[in-house]
């Protein structure tokens, strides 16, 4: 982690002392939160608890899969970005960790695979299964949009940045990915763990590799066995903003990070 998000922790942390939950913190306003993952839920959650604790501030989300989140905070448009990626000339406050599972069909008989081979695989330079231990049938890479930062993290966490085929289908959604899958035997993905975790946990028919012998679970994330993890930030200007400051540590506080939890793993540097 870059030395910009671990002094901007420290800052946050110092200043979480603030009654967030219970009392107001003394400022009032309104700030835009801006993103394109699957931090949906988790954020619109956040924004709800902080919004009933503070009466007078106003949280407005805004969440297109096509947009640019870290742009629209450069440009004013919005107070805070939620990325997985620093920026130059933004403070980035970590609050999550997420892991990206690699994503099969259930009945794909490859449960396991090394980095290099999912690195080969979604460069387009392993092309059967078959080379893998599984079925003598042609992988379908399922590749995300340029913009999401769940794309960016994963390519440069394999060092495949740019190597990914543009023949290869494109799906906007973790949900979409994991039910793009689902009952295709050929298609492999890439999806946030917490997602692909509740996916699994309502039956849907998919399978998540473990990778060097490390399963995909909350637990190996946490710990950073697992490997292909992201951080989730919040990004910010950095001109003071007391209402996006304020969020930010009640993102980070006790309660907070609870409901990070839900879906995410609670953040500890």
């Amino acid at each position: 982690m870059s030395t910009r998000v671990t002094t901007a922790l420290s800052l946050f942390l110092a200043t979480a002392m603030i009654p967030l939950l219970g009392a107001a913190t003394g400022v009032t306003g309104s700030i835009i939160i801006a993103g394109n993952g699957p931090e949906l839920p988790t954020i619109e959650r956040l924004a709800r608890v902080f919004e009933k604790g503070n009466p007078g501030n106003v949280v407005e989300i805004q969440w297109e899969q096509d947009s640019d989140p870290i742009e629209l905070v450069k440009s004013g448009k919005a107070h805070l970005a939620v990325t997985g990626q620093t920026a130059q000339d933004l403070i980035a406050i970590p609050i999550a960790w997420d892991g990206i599972a690699v994503v099969v069909d259930s009945t794909n008989p490859v449960k396991e695979v090394t980095a290099q081979q999912v690195a080969d695989v979604f460069a387009g330079k392993v092309k059967r299964w078959s080379a893998l231990g599984g079925a003598d049938t042609t992988i379908q890479v399922i590749d995300r949009p340029q913009y999401q930062h769940i794309r960016h993290r994963f390519m440069e966490a394999l060092g495949i940045a740019g190597d990914i085929p543009k023949s290869a289908k494109v799906v906007r959604s973790d949900q979409t990915a994991i039910s793009t899958v689902a009952g295709s035997l050929p298609a492999v993905t890439y999806a946030s763990l917490g997602v692909a975790l509740e996916a699994v946990g309502y039956g849907v028919n998919v399978s998540l590799l473990a990778i060097d012998r490390v399963e995909a679970a909350k637990e190996t994330v946490r710990d950073g066995r697992y490997k292909l993890r992201r951080p989730v930030l919040l990004l910010s200007r950095k001109e003071p903003n007391p209402v996006a400051e304020a969020f930010a540590a009640f993102a980070l506080s006790q309660d907070g990070q609870a409901i990070v939890d839900e879906i995410f793993i609670s953040y500890r540097p």
